[in-house]
């Protein structure tokens, strides 16, 4: 021990070159020791039995270089042979941080700076284990012996070209050794990571002269899409807390745009300017450069589609595509695209050896949902701020087609709910005097749940006007029209070989065919339920229209059980028999969104409506249809009948009894002969008719009878 600070390995002179009580120390060393030639040292003897056998390193890591710094061999030495004779010559040596060790290999003078060091736990290699790091990692020195793992890195400003070790992970690895997934607090995407851990982050763990063999270089990019609120941003966001190095760079797609000529590829090129610098200086030793591209669709749309003179966009792809992959590429960076519009992007940026991995983070299964309510109540569960009602696997059940983000906000509406709780009564700015007792329970999640309703679910309040009055079951048809309704929703639920089926409703105007199609979406049960109708698109050009029911199609595949009803397609269609006109474009858009098969996957059930049967014949819609079922206007007395007696329109049975002999009078109802009336009117337009007649309740009979009859 030298000035009892610093451990060196000393060896007897048997030329008697030195001086007996004097210790010879080398030109380098000196410095090292920051020592003159003349001081005086205390020089001690290190007692071994106070360290115990916790003294040999398990590990070495080494910044290599040629003594000559000026030296520049096109010689690629090997990392595993320097080891080798590294270990051959200075086994027993104790080494320590900051010592200088020089020695030859190959005839050429090689110097080593020892950077870290780490001492073995013996037990382990006793018991026929690896050798494994100690606890006592305050200790900063130790024995080199045959089973050190040393591991040598390029010294800064050095010429010296080191091939990698085939034999152990890169020392720059990428995924800190610690790193578990759970810690990220991401839910309901185990499956995604793991993906996204396979294709971009598993070639970097293992050892680089392995990943040089196989002549393969790593995944320069990854682009993450899928619906809003999934977790995209998080998941890039949280990919920082595995890496054992730098934080990533997070960028907002906008804030790469700049109204100065020039200076938006100027803040593409400082994005990677880091990465450049050291990549020059390290090559493959060079640590990874994380850049994370928030909302990408803002600055990479497809080249040429922007109206602008500028050609900003077109630019600021061309730049990133040659900074990703062109003539000097670079094989540091990874970069992480985010957008919820995949089709916007530029192809060339999705090619391998740009942002060639696409993860869709879709919306999560129940397991995906009951790991995000999960981490999103942790804090309240473990306070005891929940109460025991509440059942966690309800809560991911009843949330279909919920996405990550407005599962915390359903669970921040259960929270304003309890808090409703504790305020005063007459004021909102006291709180009960019980607030220490407040507990967020089952019923604040329900109530919640009529708050918070998810992007990709159902229709409710659509559905809701189409089907105000209910269902009269006034015809046997009725039923069997809405028992074929179920047999096509349990088809599509359980067959693998229909993923789409497609049922029209046809009959005359206010026959009821909407509200039976509003009818059988509902029951399905189904996670998402949307309704396409010509009420929301009033003053819509034919593009318009076409996006709207695009958009439509491309959420119902977002979703592994879906009903689409697509209403009055006649109106959709703009169809007028004066010319005759209707919209191609529209048309076209729903033969081919009719026939589209749903992603792998996902399910789609189709129901549209028309008043027009023979007009699809003639625009050859109708052969896209799997079923199609007629829906009857009322045409019997006792449909009628039956419809006034479900709405309670009379008071007793005189009065339904004077209506119906008023009805046959009229010639609206059966004859005494059997011959049928010439009633024909459909349910929508019936109750309209009840309503009226209701505003004259003292003459009810005699004016719904004259009503119908002129109607007929």
């Amino acid at each position: 021990m030298i000035n009892n600070t610093t451990p060196v390995t000393t060896r007897h002179d048997t030329t008697r070159q030195i001086q007996p009580g004097s210790v010879g120390v080398s030109a380098f060393h000196r410095q090292w020791l920051q020592l003159s030639q003349g001081d005086n040292v205390q020089v001690e003897p290190l007692d071994m039995r106070s360290i115990g056998n916790e003294i040999y390193l398990s590990s070495l890591d080494v910044d290599l270089g040629f003594w000559n710094k000026r030296l520049d061999i096109a010689e690629q030495f090997s990392a595993d042979d320097i080891a080798a004779t590294f270990i051959r010559l200075f086994s027993g040596h104790i080494f320590s941080p900051g010592q200088v060790v020089v020695f030859e290999y190959h005839g050429t003078n090689m110097r080593g700076d020892i950077r870290g060091v780490n001492v073995v736990e013996l037990a382990s290699m006793q018991r026929g284990g690896q050798p494994q790091e100690s606890g006592h990692r305050g200790r900063q020195f130790g024995l080199l012996m045959d089973q050190t793992d040393i591991t040598f890195l390029k010294a800064e400003g050095s010429l010296i070209k080191l091939k990698s070790s085939a034999k152990k992970p890169p020392p720059n690895a990428v995924v800190a050794p610690n790193f578990k997934f759970e810690d990220m607090g991401i839910g309901g995407l185990d499956s995604e990571f793991s993906n996204i851990f396979r294709r971009a982050f598993a070639s970097r763990v293992f050892p680089p002269g392995l990943v040089e063999k196989l002549g393969i270089q790593h995944v320069r990019g990854i682009l993450l899409f899928g619906p809003p609120g999934t977790g995209k941003t998080l998941m890039a966001r949280q990919i920082g807390k595995m890496l054992n190095a730098r934080e990533p760079k997070i960028v907002n797609g906008p804030e790469i745009l700049n109204k100065f000529v020039g200076q938006s590829e100027e803040n593409i090129r400082k994005l990677f300017a880091d990465a450049e610098k050291e990549y020059k200086a390290k090559g493959d030793e060079s640590g990874l450069h994380i850049i994370i591209f928030d909302e990408l669709d803002a600055i990479c749309k497809q080249r040429g589609s922007t109206g602008g003179g500028t050609g900003v966009g077109d630019s600021v792809v061309n730049q990133l595509l040659s900074k990703m992959d062109g003539v000097d590429q670079l094989n540091n960076i990874l970069i992480i695209g985010m957008t919820n519009r995949l089709d916007m992007i530029d192809e060339a940026l999705l090619r391998p050896g740009r942002l060639e991995v696409h993860m869709e983070i879709s919306l999560p299964d129940e397991k995906g949902r009951f790991q995000i309510i999960t981490i999103h109540t942790a804090k309240m569960r473990s306070n005891g701020i929940m109460d025991d009602d509440v059942d966690l696997a309800e809560l991911a059940q009843v949330t279909k087609n919920f996405s990550g983000a407005e599962i915390a906000g359903l669970v921040k509406s259960a929270t304003s709910f309890a808090f409703n709780r504790h305020i005063k009564v007459g004021t909102m700015a006291g709180i009960s005097d019980d607030v220490e007792n407040m507990r967020v329970n089952r019923q604040d999640f329900l109530s919640a749940m009529d708050e918070v309703h998810p992007a990709f679910g159902v229709s409710e309040e659509e559905l809701l006007q189409v089907v105000q009055n209910g269902i009269i079951h006034y015809d046997p048809i009725v039923d069997t029209l809405l028992h074929e309704g179920k047999l096509l929703v349990d088809q599509v639920r359980t067959s693998t070989r229909t993923p789409l089926v497609s049922l029209l409703l046809h009959g005359p105007p206010g026959s009821g065919k909407t509200a039976l199609a509003a009818t059988i979406a509902q029951a399905s049960g189904f996670p998402f339920i949307k309704l396409i109708s010509p009420d929301n698109m009033v003053g819509f050009g034919e593009a318009q229209k076409v996006a709207a029911i695009n958009k439509v199609f491309m959420d119902s595949y977002k979703s592994p059980l879906s009903v689409i009803v697509v209403d009055n397609i006649e109106r959709l269609l703009d169809w007028v028999p004066i010319g005759a006109r209707f919209s191609n474009a529209v048309l076209q858009a729903l033969l081919v969104l009719f026939g589209r098969r749903p992603p792998k996957g996902r399910r789609l059930l189709i129901i549209a409506t028309t008043s027009t049967r023979p007009l699809l014949t003639d625009i050859q819609m109708a052969d896209v249809f799997d079923a199609e079922k007629r829906v009857p206007p009322i045409a019997s007395l006792d449909a009628l009948l039956h419809v006034l007696k479900e709405v309670e329109l009379f008071r007793d049975d005189r009065e339904i009894s004077r209506a119906a002999h008023m009805l046959r009078q009229a010639g609206l109802g059966d004859s005494d002969d059997g011959e049928p009336g010439r009633l024909m009117i459909g349910v929508k337009k019936l109750l309209s008719v009840i309503e009226m007649s209701r505003q004259e309740p003292d003459q009810i009979v005699e004016s719904l009878v004259n009503t119908l009859v002129q109607l007929s």
